[in-house]
């Protein structure tokens, strides 16, 4: 196993795109850190920067304490398992388990080993006779990981592993990726567009989008304390609701968020002091509420309106899209929200109704918006 440092890294093609740009990133030894971001942000550049199939435009990439920018894909001992298994379709699993062993000419009573510890490990001894295509999309997609790990790789690369397997599927195969690298401390790069997986199975997870580094956090971390509004509205299944909200200071000298107007929540020290010396007191603010920290209003609490647009009811919990103030969607420029109430609601569309912060720390401010003055 090895640590892995992006410093400064930078991809630029030779059409003049910049892939990645000035990437900062530490990925620390028998961690499993998940790279997530929409198409096209650079995460399936970085991974192939990492296994040497891109070259790096500038910066320095280290794997373990070696500078690998010059070294050889197979000089930097990285195994790569990608979306579409790629298995010999003529090969036995056995035969696939082995291929890379016997390219490498270990011995035969080596090759055993590794095969009867892989097949161990991923539960395939019952299958090692197979060709792939009698195996399940589960099995294939573990013979494609236990031919990478039997190679004993310092690092571990996979490009949206899951992607052609269906969902109940997906999160099976999800779990036993995330057992494997606890029960082999294999330091893992898990590259992937959707956050589920990056939340279940990241240690950390990092976040890109065109190109630069947005945030690097524990799942913990970046749901609660997302570093910008990209993350905030890319992390979270609904994303957060975000909106230009007010920060006010009442009679008494306490500084107060409002939404069109109405008090939804005091300010914490943390917002003012990071908004100090900024005229916000009339100014529109960049804020954002999670769906669940919504919550229909009791008497004499802060609240604010709000009617309902339509009901998602899914069982355990019901998805409810509104929109703030009495106007009705026609005849509003404002972005629709949605609140996550636990068990099924009795709303109906256009009823109104009082909306309240479960809490002042809910309320997340990321500064001033583009669009006030």
């Amino acid at each position: 196993m090895a640590a892995v440092s992006f410093e400064k890294v930078t991809k630029i093609y030779p059409n003049g795109h910049t892939a990645i740009r000035a990437l900062d990133l530490e990925i620390r030894d028998g961690e499993l850190m998940a790279i997530v971001g929409p198409s096209g942000c650079g995460k399936s550049t970085l991974l192939r920067m990492l296994a040497g199939l891109e070259t790096i435009t500038a910066g320095t990439l280290c794997i373990g304490s070696a500078t690998a920018n010059h070294l050889s894909p197979q000089a930097r001992n990285i195994a790569m398992v990608f979306q579409d298994y790629a298995l010999y379709p003529t090969m036995s699993v056995r035969e696939n388990l082995s291929f890379p062993l016997k390219m490498r000419k270990l011995a035969s009573t080596e090759i055993r080993r590794r095969i009867d510890w892989v097949a161990g490990l991923l539960d395939l001894g019952g299958v090692l006779d197979r060709l792939p295509r009698e195996l399940s999309g589960g099995q294939r997609q573990r013979v494609a990981m236990g031919r990478a790990l039997v190679r004993e790789p310092s690092v571990f690369l996979l490009d949206e592993p899951l992607s052609n397997l269906d969902a109940r599927l997906r999160g099976q195969v999800r779990g036993e990726i995330g057992d494997l690298q606890r029960r082999t401390g294999t330091t893992m790069v898990y590259v992937t567009h959707d956050q589920v997986e990056a939340m279940t199975l990241g240690q950390r997870i990092a976040v890109l989008d065109r190109g630069q580094l947005q945030q690097v956090a524990t799942p913990e971390g970046l749901y609660g304390q997302p570093a910008n509004t990209f993350v905030a509205g890319f992390i979270g299944s609904p994303p957060m609701n975000l909106f230009e909200g007010q920060l006010r200071q009442d009679s008494l000298g306490h500084w107060q968020i409002a939404v069109q107007g109405h008090i939804v929540a005091h300010a914490s020290p943390t917002t003012v002091g990071l908004l100090a010396g900024e005229a916000v007191t009339s100014t529109g603010l960049v804020t954002g509420i999670r769906p669940e920290a919504l919550k229909i209003a009791e008497a004499l609490e802060p609240s604010f309106p709000a009617t309902v647009l339509n009901c998602e009811y899914l069982g355990h919990e019901t998805l409810v899209h509104l929109l703030p103030g009495s106007t009705s969607l026609t005849s509003s420029h404002e972005k629709p929200w949605i609140a996550r109430f636990p068990g099924m609601i009795s709303l109906q569309k256009n009823d109104m109704v009082n909306l309240a912060v479960v809490a002042a720390s809910a309320v997340h401010v990321f500064g001033k918006s583009p669009n006030s003055a």
